[in-house]
């Protein structure tokens, strides 16, 4: 099992201090907008590597007008072993983590716990660029390989840098040749990573009977342009590209060009061209087939975090996909602006308020 036993905050966005003991279950939390919910969640994923669901930077999370830093502390089941994990920033500082007493890097969060997240801004992902969908999918390749993260900064760190050689119209080869070598080693790791992250997800949903249907996934390029898959050969692939990476003032070629495909497979129709309903539905298929095979794989189910997750979604799939959670064995952190959201769960959930006091947010368990 993977779930959080205890979750204390400090200064922490909107909430002074907070604290919450958990037992395993999925956890409904409800509340007026602007109470604070969304910030436990946002918490919860600082427990995993990264800027978390918000992508915001550690200065935007800190409780004002106090200014003093913030920490989040958890218990966390994983498996057969428990571990304490603290995660917090100081005013000015950067991001610390502490795994069982000891300093960690944030990859090393990824070893331990998976952390996968839905939020309302991923409902337009099958209508906005593909920048989107690409770190909606690495974010779901990194729950399935936590060095993958490293891949891809390896990879970004070396093509700003040549990204400033083109704009400056520098032509001296060896510089070329020396940041091409650290992108295409990195870029062999993301584009096979990815792709095992994609297989394992059309596998999952080709194994589960569920209410939320299947997506056919693929990864393209711009204009259907061939991505070599060899070190060798990518490099090649950039050195080749310089003429016309230099007319453009960037990089042209690369797997940070590649884009999520997906398909309403019973209906044979882009995600792009789905009703709101449908697009959010396979969204939430996507993120059940990333939980089911994290089962497989990791021995566990993720930790859920799906923010206002009835937004779109009628009765009858609501209901499913808490059926499907429940099923899985997940925690599930869910939030939504009234109980009767969450009636459906009963006391398969524990279930939580959310309220503004005096500028600070106030948690407390409610029964259903």
């Amino acid at each position: 099992m993977l779930a959080l036993r205890e979750l204390t905050l400090s200064h922490f966005r909107s909430h002074k201090v907070a604290q919450l003991s958990l037992d395993g279950r999925p956890v409904a939390i409800h509340g007026r907008n602007g109470a604070g919910k969304t910030n436990i969640l946002e918490a919860v994923s600082m427990l995993s590597p990264g800027r978390g669901l918000r992508r915001a930077t550690v200065d935007e999370m800190i409780r004002r007008p106090e200014g003093v830093g913030w920490k989040v502390t958890a218990t966390l089941q994983s498996l057969h072993q428990t571990h304490e994990v603290e995660t917090w920033v100081e005013a000015g500082g950067t991001r610390q983590v502490r795994i069982d007493g000891k300093i960690a890097p944030q990859v090393a969060l990824g070893r331990i716990a998976r952390v996968v997240w839905l939020v309302p801004v991923m409902d337009r992902l099958w209508v906005e660029g593909a920048e989107g969908r690409r770190r909606f999918l690495d974010r779901m390749t990194m729950s399935f390989e936590p060095n993958h993260a490293d891949a891809v900064l390896t990879y970004e760190k070396a093509m700003r840098e040549r990204n400033r050689l083109l704009k400056d119209g520098q032509r001296d080869a060896h510089w070329f040749d020396a940041l091409e070598a650290q992108m295409a080693c990195a870029a062999v790791d993301i584009i096979a990573n990815r792709n095992a992250a994609v297989a394992q997800l059309i596998a999952a949903q080709a194994r589960a009977e569920t209410a939320f249907p299947i997506a056919d996934l693929s990864l393209v390029q711009p204009d259907d342009v061939h991505l070599p898959e060899t070190e060798t050969n990518l490099a090649q692939a950039f050195a080749e590209s310089r003429p016309r990476d230099l007319m453009a003032g960037r990089t042209l070629v690369g797997p940070h060009r590649s884009d999520l495909a997906a398909v309403y497979a019973a209906k044979g129709v882009a995600a792009r061209d789905c009703s709101t309903g449908e697009q959010k539905a396979l969204l939430v298929s996507l993120i059940l087939a990333n939980s089911r095979a994290l089962a497989q794989s990791f021995g566990a189910p993720p930790i859920l975090l799906l923010d206002e997750v009835a937004a779109h979604l009628d009765a009858g799939r609501r209901a499913a996909l808490y059926d499907e959670v429940c099923a899985l064995g997940a925690q599930a952190f869910m939030t939504g602006t009234g109980p009767e959201l969450f009636a459906e769960l009963g006391d398969r959930a524990s279930h939580y308020e959310v309220s503004e006091i005096d500028g600070s947010s106030l948690i407390e368990e409610v029964t259903i």
